[in-house]
């Protein structure tokens, strides 16, 4: 242990070209070196080597061939004098966001185009903008993704002209819920009729239930055009929604016959959503956005390789697919700089010691404090490598595993950003009533993951429809062995056993739920689902719960160094013995776990976060946000 007084300096590493900055995991927060009067604890409470919280970064964001050069690139971006707090009106901060987003489109590291179709660089994109700001990470993902991406996706034999939204001198946006329609999108009411006389679409809203709820199509940010989801009337026939690429305004405001409203405030960081209608706007052939779904021929012809309505939409609006990447990888991004802040404030603010309160320590000594903090960490590292695994799933898989790949990515888009909204509430509370101030960096972030968990299908919807395919569609896992009693809490294969028994009961249960519902019922399929929900969506958690312990422990495998891997397995174990403990009655009811396990659970706990307490700032500082943002926070630099 070190000595009381120890003054500890952490050495710059030239890894990626930057150094640890300060207030890392050696540094005290405000300075390069200070004595500390408070025991071994302090001692600044991590004693592991530069060289170590360099590896967790490394393994942190590896993401795919490129390694960790993409995440260093966004995050020297979000680095630049842009991108600190700024105090402003509502209306400052739209034109902010749109402010950022060209300088994001300046510092592309491929091109526009280039950017939409890699789904990788997309997710990347938001990981870091989210941490600075939600807003930015919201029009960046609509632009490129949504916009862009639904564009270049259309099968026409001329290409467009995309330069205008290639350099950003119109903002591209993308609308598709309405009033009266949001997760039932494929019953939208706008309709676009073809007018075969003129050759031409017309655009319209018949009710104001129809109008389109929320896209970000005020004046801010310049001229704007929209790729808007309308169902396709061709000789009155309804052929299903499609997307029409429609300019909304120009320099001088809204275009004839489209209509704007802005909406109220919102919480969280604040984008000019609004309510947008149309009023008989004729747009020519051209503007159908085209693909299997459906082909315009130039005769008025009209045909589709697609058979039904829903599944027509489901190819129009397929962008949403990579968007639940995006959304993930958003909220992610915005977790683990909260808990980087709350980290630091844990260091920095000092409050009564033990001892009668004549010694001043840090609350991040307290175990009620740092433990706290130290679940959520684990939390965060999990969710990480969970998104880096579906990512790569996503950009590798064959098309014959598109099914599986896109369920298995809109179930981590739940779990990450549901499991990022408890750490950023977390990570405010322990930060006290500064906090609750948008200067200091956290009082926006929880309200952002709200957006998250809404955006690009509600959590709860789709997770519904992820569990009704499931109950059939997805493998049964074997049964697992019963505990003999001689297996060590702390041992992650084990743990892994105990939550693959949780996701095969709740695999059963859904089955014999579906099958079997409550007597004195009406029958019938919607009450069969009904009697199957909560246990059909207990089965998507644990295979979420699952997946993730999955890829952490594969990470675990990777790191070179004895110090980190061993912190790593730690963290992971604390990680599943949490997800276990909460289902320890029926896993000890099935053999699963013994007694002594049970009884000893807590113990083993305790155990794990007094180790892993001293490594507190290494963790947290390996999430590498830039140091430009932490020093701007006026309650870590007071």
């Amino acid at each position: 242990m070190p000595d009381l007084t120890t003054k500890i300096h952490c050495p710059t590493s030239t890894r990626y070209n930057r150094s640890v900055s300060p207030g890392g995991p050696t540094h005290p927060p405000t300075g390069v070196q200070r004595s500390f009067p408070f025991g071994a604890w302090l001692a600044y409470r991590s004693v592991l080597s530069n060289e170590t919280c360099l590896e967790l970064r490394d393994l942190l964001f590896q993401d795919g061939p490129e390694g960790a050069a993409v995440h260093a690139h966004w995050r020297k971006v979000i680095g630049d004098d842009l991108f600190r707090h700024h105090p402003a009106t509502c209306e400052e901060r739209w034109q902010l966001s749109y402010d950022r987003l060209r300088r994001i489109n300046e510092e592309l590291p491929l091109a526009p185009d280039q950017l939409a179709h890699d789904p990788r660089h997309l997710a990347a994109l938001h990981e870091w903008a989210s941490v600075v700001d939600g807003a930015t990470a919201t029009v960046a993902g609509i632009h490129y993704n949504l916009f862009l991406g639904s564009l270049l996706d259309d099968d026409r034999s001329a290409p467009r002209d995309l330069s205008d939204f290639m350099r950003l001198s119109r903002v591209g946006t993308f609308l598709c819920t309405e009033r009266a329609h949001g997760n039932d999108a494929p019953a939208l009411e706008t309709v676009a009729r073809y007018d075969r006389g003129s050759d031409e679409f017309v655009l319209h809203t018949p009710h104001p239930g129809a109008a389109k709820f929320m896209p970000n199509t005020s004046p801010a940010g310049g001229p704007k055009t929209a790729v808007v989801a309308a169902r396709l009337l061709i000789d009155n026939r309804d052929q299903g929604v499609f997307l029409f690429l429609t300019p909304l305004s120009d320099h001088r405001g809204a275009l004839p016959g489209v209509s704007v409203t802005s909406l109220p405030e919102r919480i969280g960081s604040p984008v000019d959503h609004c309510v947008t209608s149309f009023d008989r706007v004729r747009l020519p052939r051209t503007a159908l956005v085209q693909g299997p779904q459906g082909q315009l021929d130039a005769d008025g012809t009209f045909h589709s390789t697609v058979g039904s309505a829903r599944k027509r939409f489901l190819h129009t609006i397929s962008r949403v697919a990579v968007g639940k990447l995006c959304m993930s990888a958003s909220t992610l991004g915005g977790a683990r700089a909260a808990l980087a802040i709350a980290v630091r404030y844990a260091g920095h603010r000092h409050v009564s010691g033990p001892a009668g309160g004549k010694r001043r320590v840090p609350i991040s000594a307290y175990r009620s404090h740092h433990g706290r903090l130290l679940e959520k960490i684990a939390d965060a590292y999990a969710m990480t490598f969970l998104h880096r695994m579906v990512t790569d799933r996503w950009i590798t898989h064959a098309p014959a595993e598109h099914a599986p790949v896109e369920r298995l990515a809109a179930i981590a888009k739940g779990w990450i950003t549901w499991r990022a909204r408890d750490i950023t509430i977390e990570a405010r509370e322990r930060c006290g009533a500064r906090a609750l101030f948008p200067a200091n960096g956290l009082a926006e972030f929880p309200a952002n993951t709200d957006g998250a968990i809404t955006a690009e299908g509600d959590n709860l919807a789709v997770w519904s429809k992820a569990g009704a395919e499931m109950i059939f569609g997805h493998q049964l896992l074997p049964a697992s062995p019963h505990a003999t009693g001689a297996e060590q809490l702390t041992d992650v294969t084990f743990l892994r056993r105990a939550l693959a028994h949780v996701e095969r009961q709740a695999h059963l249960a859904a089955r014999h739920d579906l099958r079997t519902p409550h007597p004195g019922r009406e029958k019938g399929s919607f009450v069969r689902w009904n009697n199957a929900t909560a246990s059909a969506l207990a089965l998507v958690e644990a295979y979420a719960v699952g997946q993730a312990a999955d890829a952490f422990a594969t990470v675990c495998t990777r790191a070179a160094d004895t110090a980190p891997r061993t912190l790593l397995n730690d963290l992971c174990a604390l990680f599943m013995l949490r997800h276990v403990r909460a289902h320890d009655g029926p896993l000890l009811a099935d053999g699963i776990l013994t007694a002594d396990h049970v009884q000893t659970l807590p113990s083993v706990l305790n155990a794990l976060t007094a180790r892993l307490a001293p490594h507190l700032d290494t963790l947290a500082h390996a999430f590498d946000i830039p140091e430009e943002h932490l020093s701007s926070l006026p309650m870590l630099t007071d």
